[in-house]
């Protein structure tokens, strides 16, 4: 247990302190920080190394054991009836509760809270249902994903435009931390169950169908609430004075984020426990490490969520007010690639997708390759999403482009990679980008006179289709390496098997040469004793023939 403790410390610290060591560096360089304002982010990047490494182990223990478990006994029950309503049902709990949909939440005042996280809910649920049912009949879900999204952008075209950016942001946030851990658990009991060829591919890709519900859902619900009352409205404590304050700040935050969670879990809680005391009798000391976990992951989601709000939200808003404002601000172009690049690795989900895309692959998709391809879609989504905010752009040129490319390559990639993408689009674009991410961009909307709901909103989407496409095209590349490893594979094996002819070759070519000799032997010994016969013969007859001295040829007569 210290062993993985230890482990998790390091993985933690190794993927947030980039991000703090930027901030400090924009700090010390064009964008000065009040003092408080930079205890409030030290602290908070302690917790969120602190916070990130419980969950992350908690995760392991409890969650993900969790769904798969689920999972396998959904379709074990081989009853239709049953998977459909335990999944909707299960899609719901996972959902409502969701700490980035509360942040989110909060940001839309035109719709009361609770009638959103209902409605996104709702569409997860009712997408976990038709993700399973993908898998259980064996639809391949490039065709899923046409179907979906081509429904998504008619909709689109009927609702408020200012619902455009939000309903897309609500796709990425809602597989969070509590989601995605779940989520992907349910897919890999459920395929480990089905099993048959694709049982592999069909382990990913509930997170990315997951993720279109919520987008459907606030475009619905954008026909029905008048957009001239969206505002934006983001509270937050931007720097403190004294210790104290400090310190009551981060407490009243532990508290408030520690009920949110305990509420996120107490759904799942609930159902696993029916299930254990109705069908799955699980042995007690298993039941007590999923116990165990559960408490990790309460702990450690509370103290990374006090930290990202608190510590990071307004750090971003005052960086991205203070840097938008410069006479220089085309300098948030490179920046934000920078940021994209290093921030998504502290995104607590993002390791969850990346441990389990490396074990179902064995190892052939590794975590580093999957880190390097959403580092890159992520860094790219900021520079486009600073591009838009800076020029006022309509997002409909960005989504439209973006997501036809990513539907477009995936009729071409291998299906795990499409799956795999897909899912990685909404692991990304989770707590860090809610309370980070999107301060920053609204800072910097702010700072340039532009509209926060149409041009800050979105960029979270942003983050959540760029790694669509980095990912397929690092599965593109993959399936051209792998191919060509095939041909320099059958190419060797066909040099091998022709070294192998060549001594049976030489040995033939040198039983030839000596049977030659044996035949050219054999023919002129025989051409020898036929000589000495045909020479015999001759001194016969010579003999014969031969007159004798003793008679005259009269005496003969």
């Amino acid at each position: 247990m210290r062993r993985n403790m230890y482990e998790k410390l390091k993985e933690s610290a190794q993927s947030v302190l980039p991000i703090s060591v930027i901030v400090i560096l924009l700090h010390l360089t064009i964008a000065h920080l009040p003092f408080g304002t930079v205890m409030l982010f030290v602290t908070g990047t302690i917790l969120l190394i602190l916070g990130m490494s419980i969950f992350t182990l908690g995760a392991d223990m409890a969650i993900m054991l969790m769904g798969e478990i689920i999972g396998a006994k959904l379709v074990e029950a081989r009853k239709l009836w049953v998977l459909i309503i335990g999944s909707f049902v299960l899609g719901i709990s996972v959902t409502v509760a969701e700490p980035d949909l509360q942040v989110l939440a909060k940001q839309v005042p035109a719709v009361p809270d609770m009638v959103l996280i209902a409605a996104v809910a709702f569409g997860v649920g009712i997408f976990l249902v038709l993700a399973l049912l993908r898998v259980l009949f064996q639809i391949r879900i490039t065709y899923i994903l046409i179907v979906m999204y081509a429904l998504v952008f008619i909709v689109a075209s009927f609702t408020a435009p200012d619902y455009l950016a939000v309903a897309f942001d609500s796709g990425g946030v809602t597989t969070g931390p509590i989601t995605v851990p779940f989520i992907l658990a349910l897919g890999t009991g459920v395929s480990a169950v089905r099993s048959g060829v694709s049982a592999e591919e069909d382990s990913f890709g509930l997170c990315g169908i997951c993720s279109i519900g919520p987008i459907l859902a606030v475009l619905v619900l954008g026909m029905f609430y008048d957009s001239s009352n969206i505002s934006y409205g983001f509270e937050t404590v931007d720097t403190v004075k004294t210790l104290t304050e400090l310190l009551r700040l981060y407490g009243n935050g532990l508290f408030m984020f520690f009920k949110e969670v305990s509420t996120a879990l107490i759904p799942v809680v609930i159902i696993f426990g029916s299930y254990q005391f109705i069908k799955l009798r699980l042995p007690k000391s298993q039941v007590i490490k999923i116990i165990i976990g559960l408490v990790y992951t309460l702990v450690g989601l509370t103290i990374f969520l006090t930290g990202v709000n608190i510590g990071f939200m307004p750090v971003g808003t005052y960086l991205g007010k203070v840097i938008g404002g410069l006479s220089y601000n085309w300098i948030l172009i490179p920046l934000s690639i920078l940021i994209g690049f290093f921030v998504v690795a502290a995104e607590p989900a993002v390791h969850v997708l990346n441990k389990q895309v490396e074990e179902i692959t064995d190892g052939a998709i590794s975590k580093r390759m999957m880190m390097t391809g959403l580092s890159v879609g992520v860094a790219l989504a900021l520079a486009l999403a600073m591009i838009r905010i800076m020029t006022g752009i309509s997002i409909w040129f960005f989504l439209v482009p973006g997501y036809a490319v990513a539907l477009i390559l995936a009729m071409f990639v291998p299906k795990i990679f499409t799956a795999i993408a897909f899912d990685s689009g909404g692991v990304a674009s989770g707590t860090m980008a809610a309370a980070f991410l999107l301060p920053f961009a609204i800072g910097v909307s702010d700072a340039i006179g532009g509209n926060a709901m149409t041009d800050a909103f979105g960029i979270v989407a942003m983050v959540a289709m760029m790694p669509l496409i980095t990912v397929q095209l690092m599965g593109f590349l993959y399936n051209i390496k792998m191919r060509h490893a095939k041909d320099i594979e059958i190419l060797q094996e066909a040099e091998a098997e022709e070294e192998d002819r060549e001594p049976e070759k030489t040995e033939m070519e040198l039983l030839k040469v000596e049977n030659k000799a044996l035949i050219d032997t054999e023919d002129k010994e025989l051409m020898e004793t036929e000589e000495e016969s045909i020479k015999e013969m001759n001194m016969e007859f010579e003999t014969i023939t031969k007159p004798d001295d003793g008679f005259t040829t009269s005496d003969k007569c």
